[in-house]
């Protein structure tokens, strides 16, 4: 019960910040950041969001190296 109620907890806070980073990409601030935060809170608890932000990390990785 208790993991259950973390993961609706980390998912409605994940969403939120994700929400909040899209709203940021129209308005002035870091939309793009805010947005893989989001990913990064979601990807604490389920799969998916934790590939994206891996994937997210390696191109920003390449990119700086070039």
């Amino acid at each position: 019960m208790l993991k259950l109620l973390r993961r609706l907890l980390v998912s409605i806070i994940g969403l939120a910040v994700i929400v909040v980073g899209i709203a940021l990409l129209f308005l002035p601030g870091p939309g793009t950041l805010v947005i893989i935060a989001g990913l990064a809170v979601l990807g604490s608890e389920f799969d998916r969001p934790k590939a994206w932000v891996h994937s997210m990390r390696e191109r920003a990785s390449r990119a700086l190296h070039r």
